[in-house]
């Protein structure tokens, strides 16, 4: 994405078809524990959870909140904001719709967002996937990216390259002319 075109953050959530191969752990912060653990949350809870991640708690990938407890979870944001932990509506992490929530991130509901230098990273799967999977949750991530584009977004080109690539292995440039009905529509 070109910085200097987009004085706008690009952010947003995918929720890819097959999934991103990683186990998350989920902490819920809710009023009704009961029904967050059986939503399949890892850890759920208010006060109790509230006091154990002020003690140093963050054995955990995502939290989310439902809306009434988001007054109290303010209590944590100087430990969770900094690692990005923090339950934000606008990445959908605050919701009254718990079971829904809890169930979208552990199926594969990956969240992005543009660093200073314009650059946006998504994880769309692992090593062991199939090329039609990894191709799948591509083309997903991709149109998230597309749709995502700023209002205010003007001239230019909005993806100025895409490249592939594994943990710690080189990129791979990928040809943008397939993708480009997209990519200029945005």
């Amino acid at each position: 994405v070109d910085p200097k075109q987009s004085d706008q953050m690009v952010r947003g959530t995918v929720s890819l078809p097959n999934g991103s191969g990683k186990k998350i752990k989920v902490l819920a912060f809710t009023e009704n524990a009961a029904e967050a653990l059986a939503a399949g949350a890892d850890y759920a809870g208010l006060a109790d959870l509230i006091a154990k991640v002020n003690g140093g708690f963050l054995d955990f990938d995502v939290a989310i909140s439902t809306v009434s407890a988001m007054k109290d979870v303010r209590q944590v944001a100087r430990v969770l904001g900094p690692k990005g932990l923090m339950p934000n509506p606008k990445s959908g992490t605050v919701s009254d719709d718990l079971a829904k929530t809890i169930k979208e991130v552990k199926a594969g509901r990956v969240e992005f967002k543009m660093d200073k230098t314009g650059n946006i990273v998504i994880v769309v799967g692992k090593k062991s996937f199939t090329a039609a999977q990894l191709t799948e949750n591509a083309q997903a991530a991709l149109a998230a990216l597309v749709k995502a584009q700023p209002a205010g977004f003007s001239g230019g080109r909005f993806i100025k390259s895409i490249t592939l690539s594994a943990s710690m292995s080189p990129g791979v440039a990928v040809d943008l002319k397939p993708y480009s009905a997209a990519v200029a529509s945005a």
